[in-house]
């Protein structure tokens, strides 16, 4: 059986792993999920993009071209409403630091420290662009997922701000699901099964 090497632009290995959970969920085995730590070190540019989308495709661009290899990349976060969206793509370096996970929810729950729960509403959003370097072909997929901000953290699974995140129709936080629990409901979850389901991917996959 013939494979595909597919790049993931990341070294975060929750993502890697959350990936390679879905592609077994859809039986596709025609594909390995490789990370930034499983090629060769190439310069990578910041992510100066105004929108999730522009950053997702900056990342799976910027791999294609330096490792030749069919190319998947994330960006996401978490738009707050009483915070006007904010911190969206901001969201990884929203203390300052970029992925300072408990800094950045700490910031974000004094932000709301005097926000009633009416007005906690929130989402979390993920991106996700696949680059053919071969073909050039490109495609970028969006995957919401809505709930609330909670006043605590709860939780110690998942990363980023799921220990605050308060998911539509459960009863604790998103650090308190199970991987696979997550996967079939979070923003990233369904972003990663719209983009296996599109005809680039599944071509690459050896499909069509």
């Amino acid at each position: 059986m013939t494979t595909t090497r597919v790049l993931v632009a990341s070294r975060n290995a929750k993502k890697l792993k959350e990936l390679r959970r879905i592609l077994a969920e859809a039986r596709i085995e025609t594909v390995e999920v490789v990370g930034l730590d499983e090629v060769d070190p190439y310069p990578e540019a910041p992510e100066t993009g105004a929108t999730f989308e522009d950053n997702a495709l900056l990342k799976a661009r910027e791999g294609a071209r330096y490792t030749g290899l069919p190319t998947v990349a994330d960006d996401s976060g978490i738009e707050v409403d009483a915070l006007n969206g904010m911190p969206g793509v901001l969201s990884a370096r929203w203390s300052g630091g970029h992925g300072d996970d408990t800094a950045n929810l700490e910031l974000l729950l004094g932000q709301l420290r005097d926000v009633p729960a009416e007005r906690r509403g929130a989402a979390f959003v993920s991106t996700c662009a696949l680059v053919d370097p071969v073909s050039g072909d490109e495609i970028v997929v969006r995957g919401t997922w809505p709930g609330a901000v909670a006043t605590a953290p709860v939780g110690d699974g998942g990363f980023g701000y799921d220990p605050i995140f308060l998911p539509e129709g459960e009863s604790g936080s998103a650090a308190q699901l199970r991987p696979e629990e997550k996967d079939a409901v979070s923003h990233r979850g369904r972003a990663l099964r719209e983009l296996i389901a599109t005809e680039l991917f599944t071509r690459l996959a050896g499909g069509a």
